[in-house]
């Protein structure tokens, strides 16, 4: 494992593992984003979208897209719980793997979304909805996982406030402190280089997402999984030795008493 990635899913966080982590799952989100909206015709990380949708959907009873808008929203929660009860879990046998644990399940539903896409060609009216909650969930699990590392700093495929919070920013940065006796604006300048890393990785993943849906195909997910799996196997590794560890030393006390 590479000694500069083995610490950015660890238990004990600063500021930097924690935008280098960010950055990545950005990477990561906005490939997964740009190539599931080839692949199924969908961003599935925009929930804004898909509830506006689905509620004119609603309107027009069009009940079939509705309910496929609702089980997409449905879907997205349950990847957001899934992280909660996963990292909660984790924390409460004091495991090193509490954040890798996600991201593990997150590598694994890419490897099924890319089995899915395979055979989509083949089996469209089946699998077609099965490869959209499955992006969805991916997204929710993913998103979750980093609002809970960065205590909310930080989120990957909510890209309208990314570019909300630069804005902000960015108006901070130029505006001019006339008045000596109001509370003087300063910009926050680590939050803005932060931010703008982010839409940027997010938008370089989307990018090379979409790129590599287009030439190489759904085989483009192993690599995302990789990357992944690179980052967040040591831990889950580490809790693994401790338990073998653990289950020898009882072995040797039973024998020897």
């Amino acid at each position: 494992m590479l000694p500069i990635v083995r610490r950015w899913t660890a238990v004990h966080r600063t500021p930097s593992t924690n935008s280098r982590l960010g950055a990545t799952l950005a990477f990561v989100a906005g490939a997964t984003n740009a190539g599931g909206f080839l692949a199924v015709g969908q961003y599935t990380s925009h929930m804004t979208g898909i509830v506006s949708s689905a509620a004119d959907n609603l309107a027009l009873a069009q009940w079939l897209p509705a309910l496929a808008g609702l089980a997409a929203i449905g879907v997205f929660t349950a990847g957001a719980m899934s992280t909660a009860i996963l990292v909660h879990w984790a924390r409460g046998l004091r495991l090193r793997s509490q954040y890798s644990l996600p991201l593990l399940i997150e590598a694994a539903f890419l490897l099924m979304f890319g089995l899915l896409g395979s055979s989509l060609a083949l089996h469209v009216a089946l699998l077609l909805p099965v490869t959209v909650l499955v992006l969805c969930y991916i997204m929710g699990l993913q998103n979750a996982l980093i609002t809970k590392v960065s205590k909310a700093e930080i989120r990957t495929t909510h890209v309208t406030g990314l570019i909300t919070d630069i804005g902000i920013e960015l108006g901070k940065l130029v505006y001019i402190n006339r008045f000596r006796d109001g509370e003087r604006v300063v910009a926050n300048r680590r939050k803005l280089r932060l931010l703008a890393l982010l839409l940027a990785m997010f938008f370089a993943g989307g990018l090379i997402g979409a790129l590599g849906f287009k030439y190489i195909g759904y085989t483009t997910t192993i690599g995302l999984a990789a990357i992944l799996v690179m980052i967040s196997l040591r831990p889950l590794v580490d809790d693994l030795r401790i338990r073998y560890r653990q289950m020898r030393r009882r072995v040797a006390e039973t024998w020897i008493h």
